[in-house]
């Protein structure tokens, strides 16, 4: 077990003393399951399905196995185990290897305009429950809800991002959150974890506009910052104690001023933010879920075939437009720059009728037919759908013989609104499952029927509160 070997010398803050760190430390610290309502543990839930079942399914992408590779030989103590392969490394470097696995493949759970919390607060938790040699799945989860809800409440809007990675700057939040309720830090300590976070935001939106694997690798690099900060406030680190208010704190300097103090800690264990967590129907980026929906709704109702079509014309607001709406090419990461551009989500639909994880490979990206296809979809940013939402969006498909179709969407399918339905968090997982277990035959490795690993691991999440402790169950994940 691991334990706080430096204390600080007080372990909770005066009543008089509340400041919106402080706050915020004391829901970190205090806050238990019996307190958090249904439907926010539901999320959770639903959180741990995502970024399992991506997390199994991103094992052999791009980057993985040299990322892997680097951490093994880099060695350290043996605290944490990786997903699926188990090796023993360091908490820091195991939650870092997990954590860019579960976003390999940008089908985990999102929020908007941007921000990856489960991909990070999932495999720091566990790394941390490993170390630490157990934890009970009520710590498990209550660990999760507070990271969420914390990642949630530092959440910007576009203005405020301005091209930051909003998975860089929350992220960082969220999973240290985690990582300091599961090592038990006093309300003292998490500040000081917080504020040593505050340190570490960066990250930036142009990885994602180039293609490159920097989007699934900042997601490690969240995972690893937030055990590190928990572990540095456990020694007696220190961080700036005024870093959300302070002169040069994180409100002047990302929320540009924008949002007063209140508002990060208002409706603390009464108003749930996490509940505006977003699950992808598709395995692309948030901002095209809404127009790969559309274009297989009206497929379906042109009984259009790939041949027919003359254009597809795609609006969306400016800051989606600047992230998916760049012309598509195949790029260094065909993968990457495929769930990132919405010419090519729209093509994908109408030529393959579906949009599946295999739809993602380079061999599936390359296929000629479909890159005519893609050739003939525009996307246009069109300002004015700014006050219609994050996930507005507009499709008007023409076929040559002059038929047309249109859609228009001011919320878009996985958002908060117009959330999946059980059923289809159960595809989604699967489909992770059918990918992953043809990946590993690829690579050589003995695979499991997709099947049967569905059911029980989705029965181990619909159970893991009653779990005394949830080590034995991330470690058969296999």
């Amino acid at each position: 077990m691991i334990t706080q070997d430096s204390p600080s010398p007080a372990t909770h803050f005066a009543n008089t003393d509340m400041s919106s760190e402080i706050q915020l430390a004391r829901f970190v610290v205090h806050t238990s399951l019996a307190e958090v309502p249904t439907s926010a543990l539901q999320t959770i839930k639903w959180v741990l399905v995502a970024v399992i079942g991506t997390g199994v399914a991103g094992a052999w992408e791009e980057g993985i196995a040299e990322l892997r590779s680097l951490l093994v030989e880099r060695g350290g103590k043996p605290e944490a185990t990786s997903l699926l392969f188990g090796d023993a490394l360091p908490a820091t470097s195991a939650a870092q290897l997990n954590a860019t696995m579960c976003r390999a493949l940008d089908y985990c759970d999102a929020m908007a305009p941007g921000p990856h919390f489960g991909s990070a607060i999932v495999p720091a938790a566990f790394a941390l429950a490993q170390a630490r040699g157990g934890c009970s799945g009520v710590a498990l989860l209550e660990a999760l809800v507070v990271g969420a809800e914390i990642g949630a409440r530092f959440n910007l809007s576009e203005r405020m991002y301005d091209g930051f990675d909003p998975t860089g700057i929350a992220g960082v939040f969220a999973a240290t959150a985690t990582a300091s309720r599961l090592m038990a830090l006093n309300e003292v300590q998490t500040v000081n974890a917080l504020a040593l976070a505050f340190n570490r935001c960066g990250g930036s939106f142009q990885s994602h506009v180039d293609g490159s694997l920097a989007v699934r690798l900042v997601q490690g690099f969240v995972a690893e910052t937030g055990v590190w900060c928990a572990q540095m406030a456990a020694r007696g680190l220190t961080g700036p104690k005024n870093f959300l208010d302070g002169h040069y704190g994180y409100r002047h300097l990302y929320a540009k001023g924008l949002r007063d103090s209140a508002s990060f800690t208002e409706g603390l264990k009464t108003r749930w933010l996490l509940e505006t967590i977003v699950f992808k129907k598709y395995p692309s980026c948030g901002v095209t879920q809404g127009v790969t929906n559309q274009a297989l709704e009206l497929i379906a109702e042109l009984n259009l075939q790939p041949g027919d079509l003359d254009y597809a014309e795609v609006r969306m607001p400016p800051y989606a437009a600047k992230l998916v709406g760049t012309p598509f090419v195949m790029g260094d990461n065909p993968r990457v720059n495929a769930q990132f551009s919405a010419q090519y989500c729209v093509a994908n639909a109408i030529w393959r009728r579906s949009s599946k994880l295999n739809h993602f490979r380079p061999t599936a990206i390359a296929e000629a037919g479909l890159q005519a296809l893609v050739a003939r979809v525009k996307v246009i940013a069109d300002p004015g759908m700014d006050l219609r939402g994050h996930s507005a969006v507009d499709l008007k498909l023409r076929s040559r013989d002059g038929r047309t179709a249109r859609r228009s969407y001011d919320v878009s399918p996985g958002f908060p609104g117009r959330g999946l339905s059980a059923a289809e968090h159960q595809a989604r997982f699967e489909d992770c499952m059918a990918y992953a277990s043809a990946r590993a035959l690829e690579a050589g490795e003995s695979g499991t029927e997709s099947a049967w690993r569905t059911g029980a691991l989705l029965d181990a999440v619909n159970t893991i509160q009653q779990q005394a402790n949830v080590v034995p169950f991330w470690a058969s994940i296999r």
